[in-house]
């Protein structure tokens, strides 16, 4: 019986909650929320399962280590304290990459060059050969963290960031990071028990992963390669035993998912996205301005998009911010409709007072994601109105 380890799922500031609730849907044990990140035990076959299947983080990390060092002599000698040849071999290529919040250090990358030197001599002192780094495709990707004077080193079990889904070929001005759009959609509560609508769809991003989300498709499944594929200890049979049980908890989704944008262009990219996802069964997009459209299904439609709110694009924020407010309110009763912003000034010209407000990040931005519940008839009136 394979033995449980620690790992840590990285995330985006505001997600951890969703990122614990993942984790413990998907069995994970003695899971710990911590700030951007949660920590958890399972086994190796547990760890290709939260690769696949975690929307919510960017990168599955398997601690293998950890000392004390204020300097740098001590640092080398901390991380020539790890058997390395269990790892890599000497004809291999490895990467470091370093985070550091540390007197003691002031630069990652002069940790990470110290950190290479010591691995580099252990294999030249052990061997005469040794391994080369490879900051594209590297056989191991390493990552050191250092916290005043702790240091921890860990594995990255995912390589590239987990946003990564293999299914965006084609992006748009200012698209939203997959990891983000899947966040905000499980914030919002999609649980695919209603219609969807991204009125400005961009190139498809919450579309996507609205759908993956309803019909409980692992969120990489379309994703070319995870970094655990070129350890030691890689299992194939293991890994395709585990892709198969996901694939068998893969549901019906009985509503409506539908994009709309107005530029063609942006249309384009969506269905090249969705295709590339195997989703076009589940998803309709559009070439529409939200701003002629009306609510175009009967009962409950759940609403998540991402407007403009930046400088490339160019728009008159007020009247925009105010003619979102407009659209919702006079053509779409009966709908929770939710949008991320980081232009925090335009949110007041929407006209509508929000029912929840999440800080979130987009990227370095500070943004809010704000719900407004639209009523039916006369009761939309008496509560959304702001005075």
């Amino acid at each position: 019986m394979e033995e449980n380890f620690k790992m840590i799922a990285k995330c985006f500031f505001g997600f951890e909650e969703i990122l614990e609730k993942e984790l413990r849907a998907l069995g994970a044990q003695d899971v710990e929320r911590g700030v951007r990140m949660v920590s958890f035990k399972g086994d190796k076959g547990f760890m290709y399962k939260a690769n696949l299947s975690l929307r919510t983080a960017l990168k599955v990390l398997k601690p293998i280590y950890s000392f004390r060092a204020n300097n740098e002599q001590a640092l080398y000698k901390g991380i020539s304290g790890v058997n390395w040849s269990k790892f890599l071999n000497a004809n291999q290529t490895f990467v470091i990459d370093s985070t550091v919040h540390s007197s003691f250090f002031n630069h990652s990358e002069f940790v990470s060059q110290k950190c290479k030197d010591a691995i580099v001599d252990q294999f030249r002192e052990r061997t005469g050969q040794r391994p080369s780094i490879d900051k594209q495709y590297p056989d191991l990707r390493i990552n050191i963290h250092i916290d005043k004077d702790q240091v921890s080193v860990a594995l990255d079990t995912s390589g590239a960031s987990l946003h990564q889904r293999g299914y965006r070929t084609a992006t748009n001005i200012a698209p939203i990071n997959e990891v983000l759009a899947a966040g905000i959609l499980l914030l919002s509560g999609w649980d695919g028990q209603s219609h969807f609508l991204d009125p400005m769809c961009g190139s498809g991003t919450f579309l996507a992963e609205a759908a993956m989300i309803a019909c409980n498709i692992p969120a990489n499944i379309n994703r070319k390669e995870f970094a655990f594929e070129k350890w030691k200890d890689w299992d194939n049979d293991l890994f395709d035993t585990i892709i198969e049980s996901l694939m068998k908890k893969t549901r019906e989704f009985h509503y409506s998912i539908k994009g709309f944008d107005k530029a063609p262009s942006a249309v384009s990219k969506a269905k090249d996205n969705i295709r590339n996802a195997n989703l076009e069964d589940y998803i309709s997009i559009s070439e529409d301005n939200f701003f002629d459209t009306e609510k175009g299904v009967e009962g409950k439609l759940h609403i998540v998009f991402n407007p403009p709110y930046d400088e490339r694009l160019d728009i008159q924020m007020e009247r925009f911010y105010a003619n979102i407010g407009d659209t919702l309110k006079k053509s779409y009763p009966g709908t929770n409709a939710w949008f991320i912003t980081a232009n925090l000034e335009a949110l007041k010209f929407v006209g509508l007072k929000p029912s929840r407000k999440i800080k979130l990040f987009n990227g370095s931005l500070e943004a809010r994601l704000v719900k407004y519940e639209m009523y039916e008839g006369s009761k939309r009136t008496k509560f959304q109105v702001s005075e």
